[in-house]
């Protein structure tokens, strides 16, 4: 006889039944799908899985193309009147192609605690260089370009500030002793004009702002120096 989940107290018989006895153990396990359509199913997985990886490599290349490589050789610079960083004028850049709502557009914004591209490409070669303040090899590459700048004296050199502490850039320019303009782009809009990814970006350009080049990311002493001799002859 099989026993239930209780004991009985006693011996007891068993009603006649027609039944079979039921087994007390774990439930049979469904029956596995054929090996061909569990195949079929892994497959179409594989290539759901695959589209979808290709649609996001393609999408990220297309977002980050742009900003990948700066300002692209042969065009103009983009336009910015922004701030020096060691001056006492506050307020954001103004990156403005044409006057709009009664604002000038940024060629016309100058002053002497201003720096601005169009005023750099009418005196001559310029090279403008971005940098954060937390990045050490931004800091690094202004020292680079820094150094530069009394060899030629007929190239403008300037430095934009994005983002942060406008007091930590104030102390970054005092404590390296920097002669070159540096400005503040406190909204990172001059940033975006120029398509920055990558810091240090370094833009050069010949006489009246036509882009020459760019070096993206840590460069040698030696690879700007090229740069800037290429846009001085």
């Amino acid at each position: 006889m099989s026993e239930g989940p209780f004991r009985p107290r006693g011996p007891q018989t068993p009603p006649p039944s027609d039944e079979a006895p039921r087994r007390v153990g774990p439930r049979p396990k469904p029956p596995s799908p054929p090996p061909g359509i569990a195949s079929q199913a892994t497959w179409i997985l594989g290539v759901i899985v695959i589209l979808v990886l290709s649609y996001i490599t393609v999408n990220t290349i297309r977002t980050t193309k742009p900003g990948s490589r700066g300002v692209q050789p042969g065009t103009t610079l983009p336009p910015f009147a922004a701030p020096l960083a060691t001056g006492s004028l506050t307020g954001d850049a103004n990156v403005l192609i044409k006057r709009s709502n009664g604002v000038p557009k940024a060629c016309d914004v100058r002053g002497p605690q201003i720096l601005n591209s169009c005023q750099l490409g009418e005196r001559g070669p310029s090279v403008i260089a971005f940098l954060a303040t937390r990045s050490q090899q931004c800091v690094d590459e202004i020292d680079t370009v820094d150094r530069l700048r009394p060899r030629f004296p007929q190239v403008q050199f300037a430095a934009v500030a994005i983002r942060g502490d406008r007091g930590d850039v104030r102390r970054l320019v005092r404590r390296h002793h920097w002669r070159l303009p540096v400005a503040y782009d406190h909204d990172g809009a001059v940033s975006n004009a120029y398509a920055i990814a990558v810091c240090p970006t370094i833009t050069f350009a010949r006489p009246g702002g036509k882009v020459a080049s760019s070096i993206l990311g840590d460069a040698k002493p030696a690879e700007v120096l090229r740069h800037v001799e290429a846009i001085a002859r």
